[in-house]
């Protein structure tokens, strides 16, 4: 055999050893790509985003659209052939598989905190959206979440309202966490609710959760295993009183991402002023009650899905507008948001076709 194709040959073999093991060598990694984008103005599996009850809505028009990241599932174990096509690909990112399912929670965990940290986003859009409108919304103290083992598991449920601790009233979560540590571990702590199904009932029907609905419950206290303090198991938080019922409806998402678009949805929907004017209007960002936006992962996918989706302004968080504008879709402005004002800003500018005061988004 001549010598030169004798190499090719043994090239072309090693070659496909190679890509053999690729398949076979499995990577820690896991991949993001451009997810669903979903306008908060319209309807998804035939049932409106919104739907606000009891109180006055205006129609609207164009998009006001979420975005999303698709992931791989946490079982799913990604090859060496595979994270390196990911590498090569400019709309999708390959990342440790622990920066998505961290070692010390099992994927059913992540799953429950994902859907955790979107309820609060939407609680967190409601009131934003609500104190931007000028409507007042009372708060109250409720159980954010229970200790799996803890001792408050199966007698306090997220979603009760904490009237009192020990008989005492509390204004805030650190008044609840105070009154606690007040105890010996082993000792009980006295704890006066409202049952979450009652507090959601009253909200249903724009009323605020009745007293003669409390309860006593009493809760043991353990000792923590961090620092021996006495602890029951809960993690207290603020929840809200709203005027009317204000329902948001997104099966299969998670995390806190969307919240700044369905602040802005429920503002349009609430105001006689047609916020988008027509236009194709995509964005991402957590919110909190004070109505600031906040930073959130996988910029770039989302850019990526609102464009494709045919979104033309993508309201960005100003934490994530260098890295989101290094890799800007052709035809996509990004608009740096700091605030649900810059956002409302932002869309007047927008609809007004005032759109060179804009704040663009700059890579460096």
């Amino acid at each position: 055999m001549p010598r030169r194709t004798a190499t090719m040959l043994a090239s072309t073999l090693l070659l496909i050893a190679m890509l053999c093991a690729g398949l076979l060598i499995q990577v820690p990694y896991a991949e993001m790509s451009p997810g669903p984008t979903v306008n908060t103005l319209g309807e998804h599996d035939g049932a409106p985003v919104l739907n606000i009850k009891n109180r006055r809505t205006y129609e609207t028009s164009g998009h006001l659209n979420m975005t999303t990241v698709r992931v791989t599932g946490a079982d799913y174990r990604m090859n060496l052939v595979e994270a390196v096509g990911g590498w090569l690909q400019h709309d999708s990112a390959v990342v440790p598989h622990s920066t998505l399912y961290p070692e010390d929670k099992s994927a059913k965990e992540v799953d429950q905190q994902n859907a955790e940290e979107f309820s609060a986003s939407q609680e967190s859009a409601k009131v934003s959206a609500l104190k931007e409108l000028g409507i007042r919304v009372p708060s109250y103290i409720v159980v954010g979440s229970v200790v799996k083992g803890g001792s408050a598991e199966g007698r306090l449920h997220a979603g009760d309202l904490i009237r009192s601790v020990d008989g005492k009233a509390v204004k805030n979560p650190a008044a609840v966490a105070d009154a606690v540590t007040k105890h010996k571990p082993g000792e009980k702590v006295r704890f006066t609710i409202i049952p979450a199904a009652k507090v959601k009932a009253a909200q249903k029907a724009g009323k605020k959760p009745s007293p003669r609905d409390a309860e006593q419950i009493t809760v043991g206290t353990k000792k923590a295993e961090d620092d021996g303090r006495p602890i029951v198991g809960i993690q207290p938080a603020t929840g809200h009183i709203f005027p009317f019922d204000i329902d948001i409806k997104l099966a299969d998402v998670g995390g806190p991402s969307a919240g700044l678009m369905f602040s802005l949805g429920i503002v349009d929907k609430l105001t006689r002023e047609d916020l988008t004017g027509g236009s194709f209007v995509a964005g991402t960002g957590t919110i909190d009650d004070k109505g600031k936006v906040g930073a959130i992962g996988g910029i770039q996918m989302k850019t990526v899905a609102a464009r494709a989706k045919g979104a033309k302004y993508f309201l960005t968080p100003s934490a994530n507008c260098q890295a989101a504008a290094q890799d800007r879709p052709e035809g996509l402005t990004l608009v740096k948001t700091r605030t649900i004002d810059d956002a409302l800003d932002a869309l007047k500018k927008i609809r007004d076709h005032d759109t060179g005061g804009l704040s663009r988004c700059k890579a460096s």
